[in-house]
């Protein structure tokens, strides 16, 4: 057994559940339509396996993809060589990200920059991300607030995935931590690959949730640096947040030097 973030089990039922250019809501058209404008390179960070960054270079933009998962990445190079595209990848954690480019826009898709457990980690990669921008780039990323019904020692109904393999894998999860007041929870998802009724694989992941208020947010963007900051909701740029339930985009501008 495995105790990991992103491990081979839950990149296989990943790329079975988020498929290359597949998009929840219109986020995909969203951030082609936003970077339409760019001349420059381009980074993804949080990559995982593709999904977003391939329909990005199908659409003639320069982007690179950073994720701290060798899984994730060794999926996105085959889903990349399947389709004839090449694109740098880098393997680093976003806290200690040192990537040779300076980039004219950098996002984070999927909500995935509330994966980052540690509110100190994050504000640290905040800035990595200010410094790999050059000057006048932008961030671009959404966020999400999670339900907060929070029932300790919960153990949600089991999924099951069918691979084309044959194999099959189910997936369990058990909330085993949650604070309202400091906004985080923690999940364990226990992963069990089966094969013609044995079981053949097993692999534990710690899945941390930390989320943030709009005007928090936008609060902690500009303790940085950024400027010209934007929220969007449901990637209809301009568009007010209404309510909890929709996704906000932030988009924010590294200051002119």
């Amino acid at each position: 057994m495995s105790f990991s973030y992103y491990g081979e089990l839950c990149t296989e039922v990943y790329d079975l559940t988020k498929k290359v250019g597949q998009s929840f809501g219109r986020e995909i058209d969203y951030y082609r339509e936003r970077l339409a404008p760019c001349k420059g390179r381009i980074l993804e960070a949080m990559v995982g396996s593709g999904r977003v960054l391939i329909p990005l270079l199908e659409a003639g933009l320069q982007i690179d993809g950073v994720d701290y998962s060798s899984d994730m990445l060794a999926s996105c190079r085959q889903r990349l060589e399947e389709r004839g595209l090449t694109a740098s990848l880098y393997q680093s954690d976003l806290h200690k990200l040192s990537l040779p480019d300076q980039y004219e826009a950098i996002i984070i898709p999927a909500g995935s920059f509330l994966l980052i457990e540690k509110r100190e980690e994050s504000i640290t990669v905040l800035k990595n991300l200010y410094q790999h921008l050059q000057p006048g780039g932008r961030l671009i990323l959404d966020l999400f607030l999670p339900d907060t019904h929070f029932e300790i020692g919960k153990i949600g109904p089991t999924s099951t995935y069918h691979l084309p393999s044959g194999d099959s894998i189910t997936l369990e999860e058990k909330l085993v931590e949650a604070d309202l007041l400091h906004q985080y929870k923690v999940s364990h998802l226990r992963y069990e690959k089966w094969r013609d009724g044995t079981l053949i694989q097993t692999e534990m992941q710690r899945f941390g949730l930390r989320w943030y208020g709009i005007e928090e947010f936008k609060l902690v963007l500009e303790s940085i640096g950024f400027s010209n900051i934007v929220v969007s909701a449901d990637f209809e740029y301009g568009q007010a947040p209404a309510h909890a339930s929709q996704t906000y985009v932030f988009e924010a501008t590294r200051m002119q030097e």
